[in-house]
Order: C-alpha cells, then structure tokens, then sequence
C-alpha cells in the first residue's frame, strides 16, 4: 500500500473508504444524527480533496469498485455554488448523485415542476380537500412525509424531481388545489422535530437497497423489475431466485423492484426488466430512465420499440430476406385483398399482441369484417399472414448475439397456439415446453434465428419459428422472451441464469471503463 492510501485509511477515513454511500452537506454538524454505513462529508471536502476525485477507485478493498451515491443535501444548488459543483463533479467521477445536474436545473423552472406534477392533480385534490387552510407546505425527506397520509404524494413527488429533501407548496384557488412551488431543501432546513424521521427515512431508503454485509461485498447493484401481481410473467418466481442467485455469485447485489420505483433507477448499475413489456407501458419508461442514466439495461428501449410492432417486423424481415409466412400489411383500403392472397384458413395479428392476445384465426369469409375491424381500431395497420398449420412453435433465445437456448412450444390438445383462452382473453391452459440442446436443433433453424435477431441488437431475444417439413419461418422476434425455472433452463440448468448475468457484469465493467456496450 502507498503512502498515500496508508494516510486515507487513517482516522476517520477508515470508515469512509468502507461505504458507497455519502451524505455531502455544507457542515458535517448539519446532519442530525449518524447512520451506520453511511459517511457525512463536508462539501468543501468532496470538492477538493483527491480521496473524493480518485482515490476511492484506487483502493484495493473490493468495496471501492462499486458505484459510489452521493446524496447533495447542500444549502444551494444554484449555478455555480457548491451543491451544483458537487453533483456536477460527482457525475464526472463516476459516482451517483442525487439529485442530477439536470435534476437541479429542472427545480429552477417552476413551469417545468408544474408541468411533470400534472399527472397527480387527482392525488393532490383527494388528499388535501379535508384541509380547512388554503395554503399547505409538505415536506419530503427521500419520498417520505412525517404524515403517513401524505406518503403516497411524496413518494410520487420524489420520483418525479428526484432530490432527497424536498419543501412542495400547494394553494387552493376555487376549491382546487394546485402545485404553487417545489424547492429542494437543505439538511439545515429540516425542522429539529423532524430530524428523527428525516434520519429514519433515509436510513429505510439505504438499506432498502442493502442486505447483509457478505464475506466477499458485492460491486455491483443490479435491479430486476417484475410485477408480482402479473398472472404471466416472463419468469416465474423460481427462475427470478435464480436470476439473483447467479448474479451475487458475479458480485452484484440484486433488488427486486416494482413499477413505483422509477425514481430509484439512478442508485443502480443495471436494469434487468423482467415484466411483460409494452411501449405505452411503464416498463418503457423504466428502459428509457435507465439508458437515460447510463444503466446497462435489458430489454433496452430500442428493442421494445422493435419487437412490440409486428408492422415493423414483418417490413424488417422481408426486406432483409428472412424466411417469413406470406404476409400481408392489411389497412382500410386493402382488405379484399386477404383472402386472395393468402386464402382462408388466415391468421390476423394486433401489432402489439403477446401471449396469445391479439392474434385470431380466420376460417371462414363471413368472419373476415369484424375481425379485421375489430383490430383496426385500435390501429391503422394490423398484419395478416397465411395460415401454417404445426404442433408446436421453436422458439431460440439469444443474448449478445449468441445463442441461449433452444425449446419447443407445443399447443394445448385441439388448440392452434401455444396458450389457450376464452373469449375474455383468460388463459384457460398452455401447452407444455420442451428444451433442447443447441446442438440437437436445426442447425439451418437456428442460423436463420441468430440472423433474425441480430437485425434488432444485442439485447435477449426470442426468436419464434414455425417449420412445415423442412422449411422454417420466422413469425416473430421478441424482447422479454420467457425464462421460467422448469421450463427454457431445462438443458442448461443453473448455467442458463450465470450466462444472462455474466453478460450484465461484462457490460457494467465496460460501462465503468468508458468503454459502453452497443445495442447493435
């Protein structure tokens, strides 16, 4: 060890170098009271003391590789004062900051404020109608309110403005209540009757992303979004245990996180979106915040986009010469065309539909209207295809380009599809799934999946494919594609969720480097 790193670790600094988590504040005093795990440093300090700039990177400890959060709780964060150089700074060394640059700019616009709070105007009115005053001051200590019945609009609040201590004022006009201003606050304006539960409030929003102090500390965090109320996940609850598994063997510490925390994107390295995905759809958003905030992030927004729209494959697909069931894109002015060209029985497909939702088999002429109506109204364009009669669909799943696994999909006894549901789109049952080894796929099936997905990125794909005698079919590339424990993992094993996660630890390392992974 240097000269230098032996002065670092001396004193009060031995603390500091074993967390990832700082509270910056113009006076140390400023903050209440200790938090353990938790290093309170002066901003004067963070700006000019090297340890802050580069000497966290170069100690040995593995605890100094992880991402460093700085949470700026600075008196002001106007242009060119301390607090906005402490973000500003901590962006450019690679550590956290909360709140942003960009963040801080944001809050100098009241319009702005106004304009991203606009969407909790019915939130607002319900719970602060009772109220007999027509002005109201809520504090926010990270998304938190030291009233419970204001939990929920703080938390909201947080996510959206994304700074640790916020003072929101509302005023009510007519018997409504509006946004008036939302300013940042400093560890110097909490209430002392509030310090304790501004302390406890940050306390719970640490260690809800920390567990246990492990022999060997993880370096990385890593979040997995999922929907716990969701009746058809991606991956089933076991699979998700070995997704986390896997991942802190790698050294990165796992947070299963739902749809309300977007405003907690920023504190991780890495997204793992496991979620049914749309594009109007929350799980979009989170893609989005994630690339935005420089996360490696699968299913990235571009391939969302992509493979949510079956309009966009199938021009994709043809036009790059993938083998593709004859297809038809039907609009208002072409649908006479149909049966001509690609005969009944005839298969008609919403652009965003998945599992099983959306897509409808046409047998007879006298359905063809209202089916087709159906669908067009809720888009311009929907795709028809020729009718493939198989028992089963292969699905290949791809990540970085490389080939996962190999499984076949059967369909449910008398059922043409893999899921099978009532009129009121319920799943009533699922044909069974069958991995196969790479090896033992078809090797010309297996190419022409690879070659599919590569036209999306580099992203987890799953490539379906239909063969009728020896010829293959690409109907589909999906994002998100399914990995249940007992199902797609049935040849690789525990192996299948170490191969997803080392590729998450070889982009975040390179990410770290300056060196980012392309999606394609």
């Amino acid at each position: 060890m240097t000269a230098v790193e032996d002065r670092l670790l001396s004193g009060n600094r031995q603390q500091t170098i074993l967390m990832n988590i700082l509270i910056i504040v113009d006076e140390p005093a400023e903050w209440p009271l200790d938090i353990p795990g938790v290093s309170v440093v002066a901003a004067r300090t963070y700006l000019i003391d090297p340890f802050y700039a580069n000497g966290i990177s170069r100690l040995p400890d593995q605890t100094t590789s992880r991402s460093v959060k700085v949470f700026n709780l600075c008196k002001s964060y106007r242009y060119q004062s301390s607090g906005y150089y402490v973000s500003l700074l901590a962006e450019a060394r690679g550590h956290k900051p909360l709140p942003k640059v960009g963040t801080i700019e944001d809050l100098q616009s009241q319009n702005l404020v106004r304009y991203l709070t606009e969407d909790l105007n019915a939130m607002i009115q319900r719970l602060l109608a009772p109220l007999a005053a027509d002005d109201f001051v809520l504090g926010i200590y990270f998304g938190r309110s030291i009233s419970s019945h204001y939990d929920s609009l703080s938390h909201q609040l947080f996510n959206l403005l994304q700074a640790p201590l916020l003072s929101a004022r509302f005023e009510r006009h007519r018997d409504q209540w509006s946004v008036r201003n939302v300013r940042a606050i400093a560890a110097s304006d909490i209430p002392t009757e509030h310090h304790e539960f501004a302390v406890r409030a940050a306390m719970d929003y640490f260690t809800g992303r920390s567990q246990a102090p492990r022999k060997h500390p993880f370096r990385f965090d890593l979040a997995i979004l999922h929907d716990p109320s969701n009746p058809e996940p991606p991956s089933n609850a076991k699979a998700l245990e070995k997704f986390k598994r896997a991942a802190e063997e790698l050294s990165m510490r796992v947070e299963f996180i739902t749809r309300n925390d977007i405003g907690r994107i920023p504190q991780f390295d890495a997204l793992f979106i496991r979620d049914t995905t749309f594009v109007n759809h929350y799980t979009y958003r989170f893609s989005r915040r994630a690339l935005a905030e420089r996360l490696v992030v699968i299913d990235d927004p571009d391939s969302i986009l992509k493979c949510n729209n079956k309009v966009y494959l199938a021009e994709l697909l043809s036009l790059r010469n993938i083998p593709i069931p004859k297809t038809l894109l039907v609009h208002r002015d072409n649908i006479a065309r149909i049966i001509p060209e690609l005969a009944l029985p005839c298969v008609l497909k919403q652009p965003d539909s998945s599992f099983s939702r959306g897509v409808v088999k046409v047998e007879a002429e006298a359905e063809l209207p209202a089916k087709v109506t159906e669908l067009m109204s809720k888009s311009v364009l929907i795709i028809a295809q020729e009718w493939l009669f198989t028992d089963f669909d292969w699905r290949v799943g791809i990540l970085d380009r490389r080939i996962l696994f190999v499984a076949r999909y059967r369909f449910p006894a008398g059922h043409w599809q893999v899921i099978k549901r009532d009129d009121q789109q319920r799943k009533l049952s699922e044909g069974p799934t069958e991995a196969i080894a790479v090896g033992d796929a078809p090797q010309e099936m297996v190419e022409i999946a690879l070659k599919s997905a590569n036209l999306i990125g580099d992203g987890f794909y799953g490539v379906d494919i239909k063969q009728v005698g020896n010829r293959f079919y690409v109907i589909e590339i999906n994002d998100n594609p399914n990995v249940d424990a007992g199902n797609e993992d049935g040849v690789l094993k525990d192996a299948l969720y170490r191969e997803v996660m080392g590729v998450f630890l070889k982009r975040i390392e390179a990410r770290k480097q300056g060196h980012p992974q392309p999606n394609r």
